[in-house]
């Protein structure tokens, strides 16, 4: 530590404590969004679920005050220690097992004290404070009791500069993730779901236009007097694309689907369905052994995962490829969460609650992965068991019918898309290679060992 920094208790360095005691709000299906404990999460605030309370109830659980832009999260229960900054976006409830803390002006920093919880130092010293067995929790004092290094204000500033440039950088691509994965996934639905270049055809047809032409509308997205503008080689292009899908849908166990298509089981159209190995974990060396926390909103997150010790159990033929796809298996509101293997930097394998599905011919990887990816309450609902010991049934999953396309319509829409999956694997690689840097500054940075002059531009670099 710098010579010059103190070990100072963080309510010392408080200037609001905000939290919520009693029970959970009464829910609403419209209002006001709340933040649990769930929506907080990997240094941010998580809003693909979210529960809603009436202005009524809101204006009654604030008595204990309002959570301003910046403010800091932390959990205090199920889990313990997770971080993040109030967003400043809307109006939200803040619940039970959540508490926000603002650093006083000009003596901490919001952005620093983040950075300093999510520091280990903290998180360490955090559960070494946990107490109860069935639900480990920590109590307020136990927070503010926490000492953390406080430089000048200045350095603090300096420092969370480092560190949020970081962050936007991993989130920015998070982003265009976000926005290629729904490109992709809006051809596919066009295609493969909707049939719209098959049924505009047939349209066409019927009111004495050229079929071709009304499906390369529907596959560029554009009007007929839009199509002429287009260079010569892009209208080709076009042409020859649409020329791929037939006039006519015939009836099908799945309903209408274009002439020449055919409806396959998916255990015919896999090489491999099958549930992962039941770890032996190691905190040294080993393989990366993925999980169901690993999973979630459509990407294998691997900061997540764990190592397996391959000298106690062996692990031949269970090793993922690019492309497989994997499937939460068990638990409910957990099983049908699906992922795909867009990159693999080592040896990597799932455990038992997690199934590997690996695509043969006469489909391909990327059309599998994203069949499977819209088809995630479906296959949810092939779950058997009891609540909380729901396991996705293999049978069943395996006699899951799926359309598949002609080996043209397949190779046209790979050659289209598989770019913008090559592309959010890049990006995975560098938001990893991004998050690895934050994580080896954080200590370092925050103890004063390394000095944050001239270091913003190495790192943001």
């Amino acid at each position: 530590m710098s010579a010059e920094w103190q070990a100072v208790p963080l309510g010392t360095l408080l200037e609001t404590i905000i939290d919520y005691r009693g029970k959970t709000p009464p829910k609403s299906p419209v209002g006001i969004p709340t933040l649990t404990a769930a929506n907080v999460k990997n240094g941010r605030v998580d809003l693909s679920s979210v529960s809603y309370v009436s202005k009524e109830t809101y204006d009654k659980w604030t008595t204990r005050g309002f959570p301003e832009s910046g403010d800091v999260l932390i959990t205090t229960e199920a889990p313990v220690g997770e971080v993040a900054s109030f967003p400043g976006d809307k109006t939200y409830l803040i619940t039970r097992r959540v508490i926000a803390l603002r650093g006083k002006k000009g003596v901490l920093d919001n952005d620093f004290l983040l950075y300093s919880l999510l520091s280990p130092r903290c998180q360490n010293k955090l559960l070494e404070k946990v107490r109860g067995s069935t639900v480990p929790r920590v109590l307020k004092p136990d927070i503010t009791d926490l000492e953390i290094f406080l430089p000048s204000y200045e350095v603090q500033r300096k420092i969370s500069q480092v560190f949020s440039s970081i962050d936007e950088k991993i989130q920015l691509n998070r982003q265009i993730n976000q926005t290629l994965e729904q490109i992709a996934q809006t051809i596919f639905k066009s295609w493969f779901v909707d049939f719209e270049p098959v049924k505009d055809k047939i349209e066409a047809k019927a009111a004495g236009r050229d079929p071709e032409r009304a499906a390369m509308c529907a596959i560029s997205g554009k009007l007929e007097p839009e199509l002429d503008q287009l260079p010569p080689e892009q209208r080709q292009q076009l042409a020859v694309t649409a020329a791929l899908f037939p006039n006519e849908l015939v009836e099908s166990e799945l309903g209408l689907i274009p002439a020449g298509w055919e409806v396959r089981l998916l255990g015919d159209v896999t090489s491999y369905l099958r549930r992962g190995v039941s770890p032996k974990y190691t905190e040294d060396g080993g393989v990366m052994v993925l999980n169901q926390r690993c999973i979630r909103d459509n990407v294998v997150d691997v900061s997540k995962a764990r190592r397996h010790d391959v000298s106690l159990r062996k692990i031949d033929g269970r090793e993922l490829f690019i492309g497989d796809v994997l499937v939460n298996s068990t638990g409910v509101g957990t099983l049908g969460r699906v992922g795909q293997i867009l990159d693999l930097l080592e040896t990597t394998i799932v455990d038992s609650h997690v199934t590997v599905v690996r695509a043969k011919s006469p489909i391909t990887w990327n059309y599998l992965g994203i069949e499977c990816q819209r088809r995630q309450i479906e296959i949810e609902q092939l779950g058997e068991g009891s609540t909380g010991q729901t396991e996705l049934n293999r049978g069943k999953f395996a006699g899951l019918p799926l359309t598949v396309p002609s080996h043209a319509a397949l190779q046209a829409f790979d050659a289209l898309t598989v770019p913008f999956r090559q592309q959010i694997a890049a990006n995975l690689r560098h938001a990893k290679s991004l998050a690895t840097l934050r994580d080896t500054l954080l200590p370092k940075l925050l103890s004063g060992e390394l000095s944050v002059e001239n270091l913003q531009q190495e790192a943001t670099a």
